[in-house]
């Protein structure tokens, strides 16, 4: 008699498997008709009333079907990820597996870049009118331009900088400037450093993954973070480049808490400040840091100097730009009165609101709307003190709560990001530090070929009918 009840622990909970199976096709399809909503509902205001100022909603792109010298290279590569990449991550050795991940990612974001030709995809992008190169002339005497940096944020003012650049800290153009002064100056140079760096951002997170929910997990979410949508737009923008340097900000956290390493803090907090330097907005990526410490909190009860030498390291930045001149608080609320003196005065906060989660979809794709509801189901389990699922030990129980926690974090940033009104439209581009950390949730879910068969196709159908730009 006592044979049964252990007998029916064994049994594979096939009913159960189902039900959750079907809540992420939910979770998917729900994310799917949000895209739709924003899409029908964002062309009846545009046609209408005209103010969104993107001729696709809500994404900033022309419709445009069309094939490129990219697409064999595109269709190779996502079919070599979805057929081999989920074995490859859990057999490589680690370190290998890291180089394999950087190799893909960057293959994928060069050949999705390509189906609009070298020229529109890759050369031209950051030497339009409101892009960064069009002001490395501006930057002479450098320290001079960044005490007078302040003084050109406004419309109205002597010689205004253009969109991105007065939207910026000055480290995001000074990049640029520094690029130019050691002979790789042009838009080709320029939007290679943004891509061959943007694909460094998956293996920072994996590095950071591994640090503190463990390697399995690491390699489950690697495919997924080689194969993302996003690839489209960190092709070719500075936000790839952004995105990277703040993942390995909280990448190099994570190491310094697992291995109580001073140097690695130090560093980290180095490129904190330097990512508040890159984008007002990443300020927010403060939240996914205070996650990585309430991860690692027992690391930095054993040494609390980590936390002064991170503390260090963040000062660095700031203590050298303000002695330059440029004064942080001062631009951003000048940055406020500028935004509202353009398109976003006029771009209705109703609309974007929700229609900016859509974007978010776009570039996380339907894999990540299915892991954020397993990401959910993880905290509330552990909340409830539930027990852990058929199949899962409470080790692997236990990583999964610490990857839902960290996922969490980078959602809540981005949705204070969202209400805050200072991101209406583009976010497709502006939010992928972000969603980098919004994909690791994809680790979560059983059968990730079909998962990143969906992926793949998404952002190929992306490249191919629209036109991208910013």
């Amino acid at each position: 008699m006592r044979v049964f009840p252990s007998l029916r622990t064994r049994v594979p909970d096939v009913s159960g498997q189902s039900h959750r199976s079907r809540r992420d096709l939910y979770a998917a399809a729900g994310a799917a008709l949000l895209v739709l909503a924003a899409v029908l509902v964002g062309r009846h205001i545009q046609f209408t009333q005209h103010t969104l100022f993107v001729h696709w909603p809500p994404v900033l792109a022309e419709w445009d079907p069309h094939l490129g010298p990219g697409t064999p290279a595109a269709l190779s590569t996502a079919l070599a990820t979805v057929a081999y990449g989920p074995a490859l991550a859990g057999r490589l050795p680690w370190r290998a597996m890291l180089a394999g991940a950087w190799a893909t990612a960057l293959a994928w974001i060069v050949s999705l870049a390509l189906i609009d030709g070298w020229h529109q995809g890759i050369a031209v992008r950051l030497t339009t009118h409101n892009e960064y190169l069009q002001v490395i002339g501006r930057f002479h005497d450098i320290l001079a331009t960044l005490g007078d940096f302040t003084h050109h944020i406004v419309r109205g003012t002597p010689d205004p900088w253009p969109a991105h650049v007065a939207g910026h800290p000055p480290a995001a153009t000074l990049t640029f400037v520094l690029l130019d002064r050691i002979g790789l100056g042009g838009g080709g140079w320029a939007g290679m450093w943004c891509v061959t760096v943007g694909a460094t951002g998956c293996v920072a997170v994996l590095i950071a993954i591994r640090a503190l929910a463990g390697e399995t997990l690491a390699r489950r979410a690697a495919p997924f973070l080689v194969l993302a949508p996003a690839a489209v737009w960190l092709g070719t923008s500075a936000d790839a480049y952004f995105a990277a340097t703040a993942a390995w900000a909280v990448a190099l956290l994570a190491v310094a808490l697992t291995r109580r390493s001073g140097w690695w803090a130090a560093a980290s907090g180095l490129l904190f400040g330097l990512t508040c330097y890159l984008s007002y907005g990443l300020t927010l990526f403060a939240l996914i840091g205070a996650a990585v410490l309430a991860l690692g909190r027992t690391g930095l009860r054993e040494r609390p100097a980590l936390l002064l030498a991170l503390l260090a390291g963040l000062s660095v930045f700031p203590l050298v730009f303000t002695l330059a001149g440029f004064n942080w608080w001062e631009a951003y609320r000048l940055l406020v009165t500028r935004y509202y003196q353009g398109v976003g005065g006029t771009r209705p906060y109703g609309y974007w609101v929700w229609a900016n989660l859509a974007c978010t979809v776009l570039i996380t794709g339907p894999a990540t709307a299915a892991g954020l509801r397993r990401t959910t189901a993880a905290l509330l389990r552990h909340r409830r003190s539930a027990p852990v699922e058929q199949g899962e030990d409470a080790a692997s129980g236990t990583a999964r709560v610490r990857l839902a926690v960290l996922v969490s974090a980078a959602l809540f940033a981005l949705l204070v990001a969202d209400l805050s009104g200072m991101s209406k439209a583009e976010t497709e581009r502006i939010w992928l530090p972000f969603a980098l950390w919004l994909l690791p949730a994809c680790a979560l879910l059983p059968r990730p070929r079909a998962w990143l068969a969906g992926q793949a196709v998404l952002a190929l159908l992306l490249n191919h009918l629209l036109l991208t730009g910013w």
